[in-house]
């Protein structure tokens, strides 16, 4: 095997699979990434048995076809300090070394026999469905992080992905929680769908997220009850789905909540963080201390002090509410408009979060006792 490649390409490729590879891996081999060269393309394969990334450079001029797989941290530290714009030279010298040269680099990396790689090819069964790259990774992204970490309820460290109707409108929405917070978010689509309900991993909305953070166009879509595959233009990724039933989460979202606080996203967002410094532990709750139209916002910690502002907002009603500041700022950071809503019912119910400019989000966040 022997090709010529640009840094640039190789880097991007390496990064993503940086973010599929098991570092801590008790098999070197799912350390290691497949390099195929062949049929004019250079494709790049990473694994970690729960996912498969797969991502193919056209732009290769390739010497010598062939395969090998080596260290892919160490493939990517190396490649990513080479000057960029620059070529990078590389070839398979021997079974069990793969050598890279660029200016006047040169590198001599361990390699595994790519007959060694764990892939399981399988054809996917079902409906392909294609959807805007774009507003997927919106919903994700406002998804994301009130995914639970609690490893104990493996069904809820993951989206749950599933297509709904409503008032004749289609649309594929996505609902995750840590049952202290929720985020429903939802995008539409031109038509109905055939669509698996899932519960898409973690690490692969991560990995999803980067890969969609610099493409634009549609991506498709195949899934069953137990993988679920997306295609880009050059790469494919394919990962098994969550076995588990996700909540009922229609009958969490609260439905009378009466007293509507309205405030300028930025001034409030800012407001929260700046009061929540006062607290190592972010932990500790932000506490609300409503009345009309002022809202003061207090943190007391006993080892560190306290902290205190007020904000002047739109609210006809008293009220007295602590949650957690980091919840807080977690979904003001991916609310768009100028404002932020809040919905209260009283001091121990879930009060819900809405962003004017985006009919299609809504959050809610449990209070904090005492």
């Amino acid at each position: 095997m022997k090709f010529s490649i640009s840094q640039k390409d190789l880097q991007e490729s390496l990064g993503f699979c940086q973010n599929v590879i098991e570092r801590r891996s008790t098999l070197p081999i799912l350390s290691n990434i497949l390099i195929e060269a062949k049929n004019k393309m250079l494709k790049i394969t990473a694994t970690d048995l729960d996912m498969i990334f797969v991502h193919d450079i056209s732009n290769v001029e390739i010497i010598e076809e062939g395969d090998t797989t080596t260290n892919s941290s160490i493939m990517h530290d190396i490649v990513r300090k080479f000057s960029v714009g620059k070529k990078i030279n590389i070839e398979k010298i021997s079974d069990s070394k793969l050598q890279l040269e660029s200016e006047k680099s040169l590198f001599k990396l361990n390699c595994i026999d790519a007959k060694e790689f764990p892939l399981s090819e399988e054809d996917q069964s079902g409906e392909i469905i294609t959807i805007n790259s774009q507003s997927f990774l919106k919903l994700l992204n406002k998804c994301k992080f009130s995914i639970s970490n609690d490893e104990t309820r493996h069904y809820l460290s993951g989206i749950f992905l599933h297509f709904n109707q409503n008032e004749d409108k289609n649309y594929l929405t996505g609902v995750s929680t840590d049952s202290h917070r929720m985020s429903i978010s939802k995008m539409k689509l031109d038509d109905q769908i055939k669509f698996e309900p899932i519960i898409l991993p973690k690490k692969t909305i991560y990995q999803l997220c980067s890969i969609l953070e610099n493409f634009n166009g549609d991506i498709k879509i195949q899934n069953s009850k137990s993988k679920i595959k997306f295609l880009l233009n050059n790469s494919v990724l394919t990962s098994k789905v969550i076995d588990g039933k996700f909540p009922n989460y229609i009958q969490v979202i609260p439905k009378n909540n009466n007293k509507k606080l309205e405030a300028n996203l930025e001034l409030f967002h800012h407001s929260v963080d700046r009061v929540a410094s006062v607290s190592t532990d972010k932990k500790d709750g932000v506490r609300f201390s409503l009345s009309k139209n002022k809202l003061d916002l207090s943190v007391n910690n006993t080892n560190s002090g306290d902290g205190k502002e007020t904000l002047s907002v739109n609210f006809d009603h008293e009220l007295d509410i602590s949650f957690n500041s980091k919840y807080l700022i977690d979904v003001a950071s991916q609310l768009e408009g100028e404002n932020i809503e809040i919905y209260f019912n009283d001091i121990s119910s879930p009060a819900l979060i809405k962003d004017p400019s985006d009919f299609d989000s809504i959050y809610v966040i449990m209070p904090m006792k005492g």
